[in-house]
């Protein structure tokens, strides 16, 4: 949905360390990644092929069979892979995540992989929880943390599409601002984390350049679209109610309600340098996004 990000500059400092994507035994690197039909594994798993990596792409019904929610599938995906892309559904702050992510790291640790890259939260306290939960049990294991902003994506292929498609971005951000991130940027960072050298114990933080609010992201769209769009603010009460009426176990959507108001609370409205930092290039703008995404539709 949106066009890669070329970096020759950081793909030669690749392919100068030259260890990275050759395992130990001089093979080809083979990487799992998880949650493979995702926003952000789909994106790996092809960045990564295209550099020539051996990918299982691991999912509930791929050719590596993979599910969160069935531990048994997990060390067999991992065996005798090099390293792994961990992307826990459906968050690491998410009931059980920390359980999971004990369980994965001490079956990455038995089955040998040397480099694990965790998607985590940015700004989430129970996310960092269980990031250390990973780290304790991944004993001997590189890890590396990479800590996202909300998703641009989110508005083209997540849960605030069909609002953007029917003309209208409901969600409990008031008038908060979030410095948006590209899954794009962030498959790009991913990628270079784990087949590149220099990244094991860091935490990398990514967002936007700049952070904007959901009205003038409703506008972005319009522009980008040349349709009308329009942000309604609600309450994380009237969000989860919305979510139960779309089949969601109530539960899980006032889990979900209440991740969304505390993520917006402002306290994640700063910008980092963190896509710069690992690709030596600026982060892309939301503008940029909508118009790589909407650009040409008809009203």
């Amino acid at each position: 949905m949106t066009n890669q990000t070329s970096n020759t500059r950081n793909e030669q400092g690749t392919n100068e360390q030259g260890t990275s994507e050759r395992s130990a035994s001089g093979r080809s690197a083979t990487v799992l990644v998880t949650s493979a039909t995702g926003k952000t594994g789909r994106r790996v798993a092809e960045r990564l092929t295209a550099r020539g990596v051996t990918v299982r792409a691991g999912s509930r019904s791929g050719s590596t069979p993979f599910d969160w929610e069935a531990p048994e599938t997990w060390g067999p995906a991992l065996r005798g892979a090099d390293a792994a892309y961990v992307a826990y559904y459906p968050d690491l702050a998410a009931p059980g995540g920390v359980q999971a992510m004990e369980t994965f790291g001490r079956l990455a640790a038995e089955h040998g992989v040397r480099r694990l890259t965790v998607l985590s939260g940015r700004g989430e306290p129970e996310a960092v929880v269980a990031e250390e939960a990973l780290r304790a049990a991944a004993v001997g294991v590189e890890l590396t943390v990479v800590r996202a902003a909300f998703f641009a994506q989110n508005f083209s292929e997540g849960l605030l599409a069909e609002g953007v498609a029917e003309g209208v971005v409901v969600f409990p951000a008031g008038d908060t601002a979030e410095p948006f991130i590209d899954v794009d940027d962030l498959a790009d960072v991913v990628v270079e984390t784990l087949t590149a050298d220099g990244h094991a114990g860091r935490v990398h933080e990514l967002t936007g350049p700049r952070p904007i609010g959901f009205a003038e992201v409703a506008a972005e769209i319009s522009r980008a679209s040349g349709r009308p769009v329009a942000y309604q603010p609600v309450s994380p009460s009237d969000y989860a109610g919305m979510l139960t009426e779309f089949g969601l176990p109530a539960p899980e959507a006032e889990w979900l309600a209440d991740l969304f108001a505390t993520l917006l609370d402002g306290h994640n409205a700063s910008v980092t340098d963190g896509v710069k930092r690992v690709l030596g290039r600026e982060p892309r703008s939301f503008g940029a996004f909508a118009d790589a995404t909407w650009a040409g539709e008809e009203a």
